[in-house]
């Protein structure tokens, strides 16, 4: 999660543009626009929103990763947990 103003300005700026981007193909699909024009939107949607998952997992590696490890059981569950979040977000 980001913490800083500044992240979290960013994040919401990022939200807020997927949400008007959302609200355009559902007008868009309300209205009946051309296949294409759908297909481009939703492929404009699944970007904006890897983009806030890459922005909010960057916050979150710097956080966990800025502070020291502790000991070997800590450390190996900060490991199981990026590599969880890595793989949802590859899926």
């Amino acid at each position: 999660m980001p913490h800083t103003a500044h992240e979290k300005k960013r994040v919401l700026t990022r939200l807020r543009r997927i949400r008007g981007q959302t609200e355009a193909l559902e007008r868009a699909l309300e209205g009946g626009a051309d296949c294409g024009a759908v297909l481009q939107q939703i492929a404009a949607i699944r970007g904006a929103v890897n983009g806030l998952m890459s922005e909010v997992m960057e916050a979150h590696i710097r956080e966990e990763f800025g502070q020291p490890a502790g000991t070997d059981a800590q450390r190996q569950a900060r490991i199981e947990e990026m590599t969880g979040l890595v793989r949802s977000y590859l899926k």
